[in-house]
């Protein structure tokens, strides 16, 4: 192969965008902001009211205030002294980001708000919340822990009163969706959603959730960075049509048209208002206590009404792909496949010359991928690590910590794509060179377990619970583990990561025909390597009466240079060459030339 220049990547910015020296000042801005209110203290959450992974750059008040720039985590701002709360995937990118000198770090285990984040008032002290920015289970938790040594006060956002260069709120052009991509017309949608209700005995739901919403209307825009969002509310009465609450500025004549008999499309500005109205009619309203602002708990309930707290009831129906939804998921990976294929072949090529940088394999794959013009984007920034970066499970490389791969080490690139036609969530790693026979043990023992969860047969009603051990079982015997889940819901042109349904011991719910799940178990040895293998599969009818099992929806080559066949099973052989059989006789058609020859070489049987 020739050596290619790619142009800059657009889908990822490689700024190292958090600053230490702002800490300081800020929360020095802050404290005065506190005294001022005359509170002793202040939670800062990563969440925005819509609770996404992704935030607008003006929901970004955690990023703001510590530097810290992750998808989750909490900080504690007392009068004297700061905490920053976060879970074992950024153990190493919090200190690195914010000003430890300022702000102690705490790992702490995902699931609600830690109690420790009393030790950062005086005992008996109040502690001021956005209720935008939290929900009811979280306060009522987080309450119940703190006891009688803090008191948990909503008011304004402190934050918004010191950020004096906060950026506007997004405004991106909404589409709509066609029934080829949909699968189910809105009304459709709506109406067994309302079912749901009348069998709750709710007079209304509050959606607060982007990806609720746009399943529901069957809308996406590009409201944040990643998934194809609009940020708004909505109200769907048990009765009649629902209203669709949006920033004024995303009202246009043609959306209006688009939803007419769907929905009424108005101002965001007008939704307290609806909330009163509820409430003042006595009416019965559902809100999830996971998901729904406390601001909008309060509001319902200061003005009478009755809150039933249920799960969002959009999050079930979403989660099971119909058969357009499934349709257009096959075709992305299909599209994803052979931009695959290109880097994997590209990547093999340069690898040994010692050049490649994070950075090049990021911007390389992303060239490759937007190659299709039905790539709108990166599902979430790549994951890119050499060496020792590649055993730090969240790494984001950045033009401060950009190495060169060396020949001789893995490389671990986990990424995805947001095609219009559907989402995709990959992660391979890679030799550029001879491994070590650790290594390669781990590796099999990865691969191993992927192969389990690919290959299982299991009776309706089994939850991802269940199933989590199938994955962990050969690292176990060796006394190795890793910590994170084994696989998460993906969305439909959506969120990369959607609930309510997932493979990891905090997934109960049982699995269903149409789910769309991560499988992508690792092993990571700090500072050396990391390992995951990751494929998308869909739940499927098993050919067993009252069984379900997987289809892999990913195609793209796993490295077998890194694979001890000896530890494999007759099993395990037959599903990884079947594997890559239909990997060359569904992608080998559409690449060419040298990308096809190192298709069929790396698609070859064990």
């Amino acid at each position: 192969m020739t050596d290619q220049t790619f142009p800059p990547a657009i889908f990822q910015s490689f700024e190292e965008k958090a600053d230490p020296k702002n800490v300081a000042p800020r929360l020095k801005a802050l404290r005065a902001a506190m005294a001022k209110a005359g509170v002793d203290g202040f939670l800062v959450p990563r969440a925005d009211a819509h609770r996404g992974e992704s935030v607008p750059a003006s929901e970004a008040r955690l990023a703001y205030l510590t530097g810290f720039t992750g998808s989750a985590g909490i900080a504690m701002v007392g009068k004297k002294k700061a905490g920053l709360f976060i879970d074992s995937r950024y153990t190493l990118q919090a200190p690195a980001q914010t000003d430890t000198a300022k702000v102690s770090v705490h790992e702490v285990l995902q699931g609600g708000l830690p109690v420790e984040i009393g030790d950062y008032v005086p005992k008996g002290g109040t502690i001021r919340y956005d209720p935008w920015l939290h929900t009811p289970g979280e306060i009522r938790d987080l309450q119940a822990k703190l006891g009688k040594r803090a008191k948990l006060m909503p008011g304004p956002n402190l934050i918004d009163a010191i950020w004096n260069d906060r950026p506007g709120a997004p405004v991106s052009a909404i589409e709509v969706l066609g029934h080829n991509r949909a699968g189910k017309t809105a009304p459709d949608k709506i109406a067994d959603i309302q079912a749901s209700l009348n069998q709750d005995g709710a007079d209304a739901a509050v959606l607060t959730l982007p990806e609720s919403i746009c399943w529901l209307f069957n809308i996406r825009g590009r409201d944040v960075p990643n998934t194809p969002f609009v940020l708004g509310f909505a109200v769907v009465p048990r009765k009649g049509e629902p209203s669709l609450y949006l920033d004024p500025a995303k009202i246009t004549p043609e959306l209006s048209k688009a939803l007419d008999g769907v929905a009424k499309v108005v101002s965001s500005k007008n939704l307290p208002n609806a909330l009163a109205k509820l409430g003042k009619d006595k009416k019965a309203v559902l809100i999830d206590p996971a998901t729904a602002p406390e601001a909008i708990a309060a509001t319902l309930k200061s003005a009478g009404a009755a809150l039933i707290e249920k799960r969002d009831p959009v999050l079930l129906p979403k989660s099971r792909k119909n058969e357009a939804e499934l349709a257009g998921m096959r075709e992305a990976h299909k599209l994803d496949g052979a931009a695959l294929a290109k880097f994997l072949a590209w990547f093999d090529d340069q690898a040994p010359s010692g050049t490649l940088t994070e950075i090049g394999i990021v911007t390389a794959l992303e060239a490759f991928r937007r190659e299709d013009e039905t790539c709108v984007d990166a599902s979430f920034d790549t994951i890119s690590g050499a060496g020792g970066n590649g055993a730090i499970v969240h790494y984001r490389v950045t033009d401060k910590t950009d190495r060169v791969l060396k020949p001789g080490e893995l490389m671990l690139v986990d990424s995805g794509a947001q095609y219009l036609s559907g989402t995709t969530d990959i992660t391979r790693t890679m030799t550029t060179g001879s491994a070590t026979d650790e290594q390669r043990d781990r590796f099999t023992r990865v691969l191993k377990g992927m192969i389990a969860i690919s290959m299982a047969r299991f009776p309706k009603g089994t939850s991802g619970a269940q199933l989590d051990v199938l994955a962990r079982q050969f690292l176990w015997q060796d006394g190795v583990t890793y910590n994170h889940g084994t696989g998460h819901g993906v969305g439909a042109y959506l969120g990369v990561h959607e609930g309510p349904i997932g493979i990891s011991p905090r997934y109960t719910l049982p699995l269903e025909v149409g789910n769309v799940l991560s499988n992508e178990p690792g092993y990571y040895k700090t500072g050396e390597y990391g390992i995951r293998i990751e494929n998308l599969i869909v739940v499927v009818e098993s050919a067993k009466p009252g069984f379900l099992e997987f289809e892999t929806l990913t195609l793209a080559p796993i490295d077998r240079r890194l694979v001890d066949v000896g530890m494999l099973t007759a099993g395990e052989r037959d599903w990884l060459n079947a594997y890559h059989q239909r990997v060359w006789a569904e992608i080998g058609p559409v690449v060419t030339g040298p990308v096809k020859d190192w298709l069929k070489a790396a698609s070859a049987a064990v």
